[in-house]
C-alpha cells in the first residue's frame, strides 16, 4: 500500500537508483523504464537520476553533516531514498518541499526499512530549516572545492588539472554535470532530407545546425515525434562528435571497412549509411553487444553491413591487408561522456586507466596487420585521458614504422598540436572524444 501512495516517477527512480548501485547503466533502465510512464512522469524521473548521480558527492557531503553520520554506515536503500529528497530540496525549487520529504520517508517504507522512516524525516526536515548549508566550505584545498562543487571523485579531478589545467579541468567538470542536447542524424538512405526536416519543424522543434560534424542535428530535448522518426527507421540518435568519428573513416566507393569494435552501431551504420557502395563488416568481441547493432541495422534497412563476433585483442580472423579502412574505437573510461552516463564517475579508479590503455594499444597493434597500403585507420576514444590518447598513439607510431599520423580538420580549432581531435562539452556541446588517424605507407 505504502509504495502505491508513491508517485510513479520517484518510486521508478528508486529503483533504477538501487540497479545501477548494483552495476546496471542508467540509460539503459530509463529507457526501459519510459513506456511505463505518463510524460510528466517520465521527466520527473529522468531528472532525478540523472540529478542525483551527477550531484552524487555534493549530496553525500550534505547528507552526512545533516544526519551527522558516515555514508558507509547508512542502508543503501535509506541512502538512496536521501539523495532523492534532498536533491528535490535542493535543485528542484519546483517540487513543494512536503512532497520531497514525506515521499522519501514512505521509499523507505515501501523498502521494508520503517524503521528507517523517523531517520530519513529528520534529515530531511533539518534540510529544510538549513537551506544555506553548502559543503564547499568545508573543503580545505581547491581539488576537494572543485570536487565537492562538480561532484567528482576527487582524484579524476585532480588527474585533469595535471593534464589541462585549473581552468580547463574545472570548466569541464561543471560542463559535466548539464543536461546535453539531443543529437540526431537522418537515415540518408531512406530519407528525403528536406522533406524529413520540413515535418520535424512543422511540430514546433527548433533545430541547430551541427558545427562539428556534417548531417548532424541537434534539439534542446527529445520529442515524441523524434522518437516516432527513430522507430521507423528515420533517424538516428547519436552524439555529434561520435559522428564526427565515423565522418573522418572517409570511406570511398567500393571500399572494405572493418569497425572492429562495432557496438552499439552508431558509427558502422552512419558510415554504412553515407556510402552505400561500400562494404562493412561491424566486428565486436560480445555476440550480446553485436545484437543491437544486427537492430541498428535492420531499423536503418542497410544492406551493405555484415556482423562478425571478432576478439580484436587476438590476432585476427581475415587476410593480411584486406581492409581500405579500419575504425578502431576502442573500449575506454568513458570519461568523456559523464554528461550521459554520470555513474561512470563512481565506478572508475586510477588504475582502471592503465589497464584500459595496454588493451587499446593491442587493438591497434592487432589492426594494423589487415589494413592495406595506403589504407587509413582511425584511432577514437570518448575518453579525454591523455593515457588513452595521446600517450597510446605515441606508442603505435613508436612500433609501427609502416604508419604515418595524419592531420585531422587543421583550423577547425578542434586539433591537437600533433594533429589529433579533441571536442570538448565545455567549448563544442558534445562529448569529449579523441580521434587520430593513420595512413599505412605505400613503400
Amino acid at each position: 500500500m505504502a509504495k502505491l501512495s508513491i508517485s510513479p516517477a520517484r518510486w521508478t527512480a528508486f529503483e533504477v537508483l538501487r540497479r545501477v548501485d548494483a552495476g546496471s547503466f542508467s540509460s539503459t533502465l530509463l529507457a526501459a523504464a519510459e513506456p511505463k510512464l505518463e510524460p510528466a512522469d517520465r521527466a520527473l524521473c529522468h531528472e532525478l537520476v540523472l540529478g542525483v548521480l551527477r550531484s552524487q558527492l555534493n549530496l553525500d557531503k550534505r547528507i552526512e553533516y545533516l544526519s551527522d553520520r558516515k555514508i558507509e554506515s547508512l542502508d543503501l536503500s535509506v541512502l538512496i531514498a536521501l539523495r532523492l529528497g534532498l536533491y528535490q530540496l535542493r535543485f528542484l525549487t519546483r517540487v513543494p518541499a512536503s512532497a520531497a520529504v514525506n515521499e522519501s520517508v514512505q521509499l523507505v517504507q515501501a523498502a521494508r526499512l520503517s524503521s528507517a522512516r523517523a531517520f530519513v524525516n529528520a534529515v530531511l526536515r533539518r534540510a529544510t530549516r538549513e537551506p544555506d548549508y553548502d559543503p564547499v566550505v568545508t573543503a580545505s584545498d581547491v581539488v576537494s572545492k572543485i570536487a565537492i562543487a562538480t561532484s567528482h571523485p576527487p582524484w579524476l579531478i585532480n588527474r585533469w588539472i595535471n593534464a589541462f589545467g585549473l581552468e580547463e579541468a574545472q570548466a569541464f567538470a561543471k560542463a559535466n554535470n548539464e543536461t546535453p542536447p539531443v543529437a540526431f542524424r537522418l537515415v540518408r538512405s531512406r530519407t528525403n532530407e528536406d522533406e524529413l526536416l520540413a515535418r520535424v519543424r512543422a511540430t514546433g522543434i527548433e533545430l541547430e545546425k551541427s558545427q562539428i560534424a556534417d548531417g548532424a542535428w541537434r534539439v534542446a530535448r527529445s520529442t515524441a515525434v523524434l522518437r516516432v522518426l527513430a522507430n521507423e527507421g528515420l533517424v538516428y540518435f547519436q552524439d555529434e562528435a561520435s559522428q564526427l568519428v565515423a565522418e573522418l573513416v572517409e570511406a570511398q566507393p567500393h571500399n572494405t571497412v572493418l569497425d572492429l569494435c562495432a557496438a552499439p552501431g552508431g558509427k558502422a551504420t552512419l558510415i554504412a549509411n553515407r556510402m552505400p557502395d561500400s562494404f562493412v563488416i561491424a566486428g565486436d568481441v560480445s555476440a550480446r553487444r553485436l545484437a543491437t547493432v544486427e537492430a541498428a541495422v535492420a531499423n536503418q534497412q542497410l544492406k551493405n553491413v555484415s556482423l562478425m563476433v571478432v576478439d580484436g585483442s587476438q590476432s585476427l580472423p581475415f587476410e593480411p591487408g584486406c581492409f581500405d579502412r579500419i575504425l578502431v574505437d576502442a573500449p575506454c573510461s568513458g570519461t568523456g561522456t559523464l554528461r550521459h552516463n554520470p555513474e561512470i564517475r563512481w565506478r572508475l579508479s586510477e588504475k582502471d586507466i592503465p589497464r584500459l590503455a595496454a588493451q587499446q594499444s593491442v587493438l591497434m597493434r592487432n589492426a594494423v596487420g589487415v589494413l592495406k597500403r595506403g589504407g587509413r585507420l582511425i584511432y577514437s576514444t570518448c575518453s579525454v585521458e591523455r593515457e588513452e590518447n595521446e600517450e597510446v598513439i605515441l606508442e603505435f607510431l613508436n612500433r609501427n614504422k609502416t604508419m604515418r599520423q595524419l592531420p585531422l580538420k587543421p583550423g577547425s580549432g578542434l586539433t591537437t598540436a600533433a594533429g589529433a581531435l579533441r571536442t570538448w562539452p565545455h567549448r563544442d556541446g558534445t562529448d569529449a572524444f579523441f580521434v587520430a588517424a593513420f595512413e599505412k605507407r605505400r613503400g
